[in-house]
This record gives structure tokens, C-alpha cells and sequence, in this order.
């Protein structure tokens, strides 16, 4: 077994940890030893993945290489993570190395649990199941949009919380609509949409226009209904409805089309960890993001033990909290509780139509642009499909920490 060492060590080279590593190298003050540990060659722009899947999008330009990510002067260790033992300050590889650090910033991101539902990882990308959750399927979720036909079927799921962007599973059955609307067939083809979430949308000042939006659709919305299996070569999906008067049953719908939001989670090697609090999340402080345990650790992005939403726009806030507080540590300053709860959905509920939800904790709209945030917009949809990936790669991506201030004073409108 070999050992080494580097002064901050970041898991996970995802939107979190390029953006961390990359903004700690913009730090002047003082030299300091940055090393990555991830194991992938590519890395994917996910927030578009939805567009892909609703053809309005190509694969290929969510993708980049990640060597190509990693910010000069900072170590890739080109390998994965299979314990963490923080009174050691120290992390295991897959390979037998040991890594030891000062400072520690744990964002592996969620990891997609396709063995979470019964026969997904056997039919997905195949027999009419699709998914947006996997850049191996999401192309497959265009091909059966386009091979719908008068007289099909379309089911839409949603998987229990926590999962990447909850707006997504939405996103994706709202293109689907407006698809088979501009081709004529909308009437002609069953479009529904299950989640085993209680409500349409996590914060109440949005989902009421949601609600709105899929019943324009005209979009059955079954609440509380978890999928729990998958017949491919019958094309039937079992439901476990989790509440109401319904609840302990089940209901099997057949489909054309099925696509699947897969349950998600922290990672193992996360959640067996001492650093995981009782759901199995890095157990961090909701505004420094500083772990509250283990005082040199820190965590951000999805697998972060924070109640805000699991989006990159989540990231772009809690990244610069993080490095300040680092920095204040090497030099012996207070922490700062910043971090407010900000996360940002881009709701697509159509071809150029978007609303753009962003709000903090507590469920708080908090818009950046000085506009009523219930609306549609077509400026939105440019937001959403050009702005927004421009401001990953070319800025975030890129350490520069100069974004748009959201609103937090902004006034929820009367209803």
C-alpha cells in the first residue's frame, strides 16, 4: 500500500469540484496543494440532458473531456474512492493508495440506483423504457418520443426524493406533450404522469402554476405513485401507491413509452462513511457547509446533507462559501455562514417556453431577473438553452465568482 499527500483534497470532479478546485487556484495569497480525486474520462453537462431527451439538444455538446476541466496546477488522481477515515485524515482508493490531506471537500454528486426498481436495469434503453438520467439512455427517450403513433401509450415517473433536479421528470413529459401537439397526434396519444412525491413540484409558489401548466397539457397527474416494476416484453409498469385511501395497493399500467426517473442516493462509499449523517448524506452545517464533526471537512453539491434543491445552480452559490471558509481556516478567520438555500430549476413546460424557478430554504421565490417568476418565458428558454451552458463551461467551470445576485427581498405577489 502506497500513501500521499496533498493539502486539499476534493472528491468528485463534477460541476462542484472543478469549480472548487478552480476557484481555490484563483487565490493569490497564498500557494496551495489542490488534487482532485475522480475516475472518469468525460463530464457531462447534465442540466441539458432533459433537452436531449426532448430532441432539442445534441449529446455530444453536453459532453467534454475531463482532463481537459481540470484547472492548471491542480493533481488528478485518476482513480475512485472506497473509504473515507476522517480521525485519520485520510482517504482509501480502489487501487490501495492512501491519501492524506489538511482540508477535505467531499462532492461525488448522487448516484443513480437503476437496481432500485425492479427490471429498469434489465429494460432500460430497450422495449419502450427510457430514461433522462443516464447520458447512455437519454437519447433512446427521443427515439420512442418520435415513434409514438396514434392509440399509444405514454408514462411519465417520478422517483421518491432526494433526485437530481426534482423539476426534471416534469420537464421531460411537457416536451413530450408539446412534441406530440406540434405533430399533430397530442389528442390521439395518453401522456401521464406519476410521482411518488406528494405534490407537483417541492415549493408551493411554484407548483401552483405547475399544476396549471400540466392540466393545459391536459396531463393526468397521479400523486403518491411509486414505481416499483417493470415489465419490458409486456410492456406493463406496476405502481405502489405510498398514500391516501389507496395506500399499501398497487396499480400496473401498460405503456408504449415509459420514461423512468430512477431512484437516487448519496454514494456507497458516502454513506457507509463516518461522514454521512442518518440518510446517508455528508452531515454539514446548512450555511457554512463546513462538516459538524469533522471541522476541516466540507461539503457541497448533491451529496451534500443540505435541504436545498440538487441543481448546478445550487453549486454555483455553495462553491465560493466553501473556499472562503477554507481560506479563512489557513488563516485562522470565523467561518461564514452564507450559503442561504439557493437552488434554480429552469422548468421547460415546452418547446421556448420556460419558468424559471429559484429560491433559497424555507421554499422562499428568490428571482434574479426582475420579472414575475410564475410566468413562461421565451427569454427564459434562451436562458435555459444557451446561457446557462455558456456560464458552466466558460465561467463557473473556470473559478470566476462574479454571478447574478438572486433576489432575496423579492415579495411573493398576492394570490
Amino acid at each position: 500500500m502506497t500513501a500521499r499527500h496533498h493539502e486539499i483534497l476534493i472528491v468528485g470532479g463534477g460541476a462542484a469540484g472543478i469549480t472548487v478546485a478552480a476557484q481555490l487556484r484563483q487565490q493569490h495569497e497564498v500557494h496551495l496543494d489542490v488534487a482532485i480525486i475522480d475516475p472518469s474520462d468525460v463530464h457531462y453537462y447534465q442540466a441539458a440532458f432533459t433537452l436531449v431527451g426532448g430532441g432539442a439538444y445534441k449529446l455530444e455538446d453536453t459532453r467534454r473531456s475531463e482532463g481537459e476541466l481540470i484547472p492548471d496546477g491542480v493533481t488528478w488522481i485518476k482513480d475512485a474512492v472506497t473509504a473515507f477515515s476522517p480521525d485519520t485524515n485520510s482517504v482509501s482508493l480502489a487501487d490501495g493508495t492512501t491519501v492524506t490531506y489538511k482540508y477535505l471537500v467531499v462532492c461525488p454528486g448522487l448516484q443513480v440506483n437503476w437496481a432500485g426498481i425492479k427490471g429498469l436495469k434489465e429494460y432500460v434503453g430497450r422495449y419502450g423504457v427510457c430514461s433522462n438520467y443516464s447520458p447512455n439512455t437519454v437519447e433512446y427517450t427521443f427515439e420512442m418520443l418520435k415513434s409514438l403513433k396514434p392509440g399509444m401509450k405514454a408514462v411519465f415517473t417520478q422517483a421518491p426524493m432526494p433526485i437530481k433536479c426534482p423539476g426534471a421528470p416534469q420537464k421531460a413529459v411537457y416536451l413530450a406533450a408539446d412534441y406530440l401537439a406540434k405533430s399533430g397526434i397530442r389528442t390521439h396519444v395518453d401522456v401521464r404522469f406519476l410521482t411518488a412525491t406528494p405534490a407537483i413540484f417541492g415549493v408551493p409558489f411554484y407548483a401552483k402554476e405547475l399544476v396549471k401548466v400540466a392540466a393545459r397539457h391536459n396531463i393526468p397527474v397521479s400523486y403518491n405513485h411509486n414505481l416499483v416494476d417493470i415489465d419490458g416484453r409486456k410492456r406493463k409498469a406496476t405502481f405502489a401507491i405510498t398514500a391516501g385511501e389507496q395506500q399499501g395497493q398497487t396499480v400496473t399500467l401498460d405503456y408504449d413509452m415509459l420514461h423512468v426517473t430512477p431512484p437516487q442516493s448519496a454514494p456507497d462509499f458516502v454513506k457507509a462513511s463516518p461522514l454521512a449523517n442518518t440518510a446517508g448524506f455528508v452531515d454539514v452545517h446548512a450555511n457554512s457547509l463546513q462538516h459538524t464533526k469533522y471541522k476541516n471537512v466540507f461539503s457541497l453539491g448533491d451529496a451534500a446533507g443540505t435541504a436545498n434543491s440538487k441543481t448546478a445552480a445550487a453549486v454555483r452559490k455553495q462553491a465560493p462559501v466553501v473556499v472562503r471558509n477554507i481560506l479563512h481556516l489557513i488563516n485562522g478567520g470565523a467561518l461564514e455562514d452564507a450559503y442561504d438555500g439557493y437552488g434554480a430549476c429552469p422548468l421547460t413546460t415546452g418547446y421556448g417556453k420556460v419558468l424559471m424557478a429559484e429560491f433559497i430554504y424555507g421554499g422562499k421565490p428568490t428571482p434574479t431577473l426582475p420579472l414575475d417568476p410564475r410566468k413562461e418565458r421565451l427569454v427564459n428558454w434562451w436562458i435555459k438553452t444557451d446561457f446557462l451552458p455558456r456560464l458552466y463551461w466558460d465561467y463557473m467551470l473556470k473559478g470566476k465568482v462574479s454571478f447574478p445576485e438572486h433576489n432575496t427581498a423579492y415579495v411573493e405577489p398576492a394570490a
